[in-house]
């Protein structure tokens, strides 16, 4: 897209100051992001900069929906941030309005092709990661989670939208995982007996969570449904987290579905394609952090919530493990491949964490106990 035409669909937000420059930002892998600076160009002051986004309709396929649930829950939330005293970090992530209607916080590009356009600001001094490196990391992400899951907890159900359906349905995506593996219409099922055996022992697993919801025992929250630690703005100076970022997913969900995928993106040191499986990790110091991070900081869960957060993350590895399967075996239709065996090899990593998980199980539930016995008693 050319420059000109960015700086014209950039105008239409209420932005202080003259557009001098538009850069991409090749950092996302789902929505087109670009950087736009603000200021003067005759002048020695430092621009302003804002971060501008089209959203991918292909993913999303209903972008305005998206758009809906952001500004609900973006103005919630810095509600709540002015009324209490919240500790969580000194930003906040916040649309921009269109400059002639300050009740619309997109722009429909109906000219050119429709597309849906946002913006929002830039977090100054912040930056994000994209593993954990240590346990600090691990605890300020899952805080920052914790706090954000406490923060949109009191939001009515019904003013969100499922925008979409069935995106962590562990039994739905084993129903497409065989689906699949009747058709085998690109002849790779012969590639996966072991990996085909190791999700059928483990197939009463998938429905335990969504049984708890129907029968009242875990509630249906608004959740973020994308925990990567890359969706957490820290402060470039103390390291802290400042706030979460990334709210397109955000929709009805379960909170251990959340905290199940912070686990899984987390405890390992490794790339999710990693070949060599000897180099998959439980790495118990970072699964601590987390732990810690996330019971400290959410007030909101349930008993049995806490109950399962060890399995969540067993769960969650599982449902991922199955996802990559699904697409090699469908021929790598979704997921972004650089090698034949690419969704495969990404499908055995996720398997080999599972079963360091469940290795150390007994370990990780123990200390899912000892933390919440020492909030609670810390409350009496």
């Amino acid at each position: 897209m050319a420059v000109k035409e960015l700086q014209q669909i950039a105008s239409k937000f209420d932005i202080h100051g003259e557009v001098i420059k538009v850069e991409e930002n090749l950092c996302g892998h789902i929505n087109k992001t670009f950087i736009v600076h603000v200021g003067s160009v005759e002048t020695a002051q430092e621009p302003r900069r804002y971060i501008l986004q089209r959203i991918n309709h292909h993913v999303f396929q209903d972008p305005i929906a998206v758009m809906r649930n952001i500004k609900n829950v973006t103005q919630h939330i810095e509600c709540k941030l002015r009324n209490e005293n919240i500790r969580y970090g000194q930003k906040t992530l916040t649309l921009i309005p269109m400059k002639e209607c300050h009740e619309q916080y997109y722009f429909q590009n109906d000219e050119h092709d429709g597309s849906i356009w946002r913006c929002y600001n830039f977090m100054q001094g912040c930056k994000t990661y994209n593993t954990v490196e240590n346990a600090k990391q691990a605890y300020q992400a899952a805080y920052a989670f914790g706090i954000f899951q406490n923060l949109v907890s009191d939001i009515p159900i019904e003013t969100i939208l499922e925008t979409i359906p069935d995106f962590h349905n562990t039994p739905k995506r084993l129903e497409r995982l065989l689906e699949v593996v009747k058709k085998d219409r690109v002849g790779r099922l012969k590639n996966v007996e072991n990996e085909m055996h190791f999700i059928r022992r483990r197939k009463h697993l998938v429905t335990k969570l969504i049984n708890l919801c129907r029968n009242g025992k875990i509630p249906i929250r608004i959740t973020h449904n994308d925990t990567k630690i890359n969706n957490v703005m820290m402060d470039i100076v103390t390291d802290e987290a400042v706030c979460v970022i990334d709210l397109d997913t955000v929709m009805p969900g379960l909170s251990l579905y959340d905290f199940g995928d912070l686990v899984r993106s987390t405890v390992s040191p490794t790339e999710e394609d990693e070949v060599d499986l000897s180099k998959v990790e439980f790495r118990r110091f970072i699964f601590e952090a987390l732990v810690q991070g996330y019971i400290d900081s959410c007030d909101c869960l349930v008993e049995e919530e806490i109950q399962n957060l060890v399995f969540s993350g067993i769960l969650m590895t599982l449902e991922v493990g199955m996802r990559f399967l699904t697409d090699y075996l469908e021929g790598d239709l979704y997921f972004k491949t650089t090698r034949e065996s690419h969704n495969l090899d990404r499908a055995r990593t996720q398997f080999r964490l599972v079963e360091l998980l469940e290795d150390n199980l007994i370990q990780m539930e123990d200390f899912v106990q000892r933390v919440y016995k020492e909030k609670v008693n810390s409350k009496i």
